[in-house]
């Protein structure tokens, strides 16, 4: 007689989870509060559907906090794994030039997400939508719509706090906390950063994108792009540092940044361009020698005293290592992602919970972190397929 695996929630690992579980072995239901599942993945495909980075798999392990819990179930479903998949199911990809994995050109997400709800329906995954997890009876068993339901297996992924309008508000936690499940609240991450900007540089300036440098936080750099905001900064280039930012501001409730406008130039050779430059005038040589952006000059003039911005010594190492401090993580809804949810403590290295026998939690309700650029989607997909195949393996 099969068995039953309820799936609280409808995100990727939930629908990564129900694609690898053995349908013969199992009967498999997704109990999902919208009126449609996968409401975040959606939110994801805007601006471009990063689905997954291409770097090689032990790189890509190294980009997550903490990098060893997740590494078993990378390693089991990697980003190849997920790209064959993907095209198994009839969703061929590209790696695009920031080596980030998107569908090919014309598929749209929706295209996406329901050739994979096309795929779990084929091999007989029933959805319950507007289905929603109010708590557990006095056996632990789930109340779903004021009902009981009863179940072999239960797996939630509700995901992290950000994104409300998805459904994913972290509601849930209290539900855990109630149940002496170790939890850490929710934090920001790969969200804006306040900066205390001068006034005169914002003014000018609010929008403007910061390029061809690099950021680095602690012992950590990160290349990309940021936009300049009246908040503060946002961007790849500063997403990846959220670790490290978090963490400063929690030690001294400010963070340092550090920003190097000329990262393909040694400060030797920063310092020999301005001091033996045809050019007068400082901002001129900036711009002709060095090729800085209008932003950039901005930035230096700004922040710089006129005898620090006209002496090549502190100009040359102000341009390698530009000081930033920032104040805040940006508001919680509006995170790409959050860190907190369910400590780590509290699931086994199946994602079983310690304190509810048979009951297990995958994906971003879990206090994992990791950059934008297809990390975050790649983890999910990872945990919901080694959770599956942990599963066909119970005998």
């Amino acid at each position: 007689m099969k068995k039953t695996i309820s799936i609280i929630g409808g995100g990727p690992s939930s629908l990564l989870l129900a694609a690898f579980l053995d349908t013969e072995k199992f009967d498999v239901i997704i109990y999902e509060k919208n009126k449609t599942a996968g409401r975040k993945f959606l939110v994801a495909g805007k601006g471009g559907f990063n689905l997954t980075h291409s770097e090689p798999i032990l790189e890509l392990i190294h980009k997550y906090t903490p990098a060893t819990f997740l590494k078993n179930c990378l390693s089991c479903f990697t980003n190849d794994d997920f790209r064959d998949w993907l095209k198994s199911i009839g969703i061929p990809t590209y790696i695009g030039s920031s080596k980030r994995v998107y569908p090919e050109e014309g598929i749209k997400p929706i295209t996406v997400l329901n050739t994979i709800l096309n795929h779990l329906e084929n091999k007989g995954v029933v959805f319950k939508y507007e289905h929603t997890f109010s708590n557990w009876d006095a056996n632990n068993k789930l109340i779903i719509n004021n009902k009981i339901i009863s179940s072999n297996y239960t797996v939630f992924a509700f995901g992290g706090g950000s994104w409300k309008v998805t459904g994913s508000d972290g509601g849930w936690i209290e539900k855990f906390q109630q149940k002496n499940i170790e939890t850490i609240p929710f934090e920001a991450s790969n969200c804006a950063f306040k900066i205390d900007w001068n006034l005169n540089f914002i003014k000018e300036n609010e929008g403007n994108p910061l390029k061809n440098s690099t950021i680095s936080c602690a012992d950590v750099t990160q290349k990309g792009e940021a936009v300049i905001t009246r908040f503060g900064l946002e961007g790849n280039a500063i997403y990846g540092l959220s670790p490290q930012i978090r963490e400063q501001l929690k030690a001294q409730e400010k963070a340092l940044i550090y920003i190097d406008f000329k990262p393909t130039f040694t400060l030797d050779k920063v310092s020999s361009k301005i001091t033996n430059s045809s050019f007068k005038n400082t901002t001129q040589i900036l711009k002709k020698e060095l090729k800085l952006s209008n932003v950039q000059i901005a930035l230096l003039k700004s922040y710089l005293t006129k005898e620090a911005y006209l002496n090549a010594e502190i100009l040359s190492k102000n341009i390698k290592k530009f000081p930033l401090e920032i104040n805040d993580l940006g508001i919680l809804n509006e995170a790409i992602s959050t860190v907190g949810g369910i400590s780590l403590n509290a699931v086994d290295a199946n994602f079983e919970l310690h304190k509810l026998q048979h009951q297990f939690c995958i994906g971003e309700m879990l206090n994992w972190d990791a950059p934008t650029g297809g990390y975050l989607l790649q983890a999910c997909a990872s945990s919901g397929v080694y959770l599956a195949k942990h599963f066909n393996e119970i005998e």
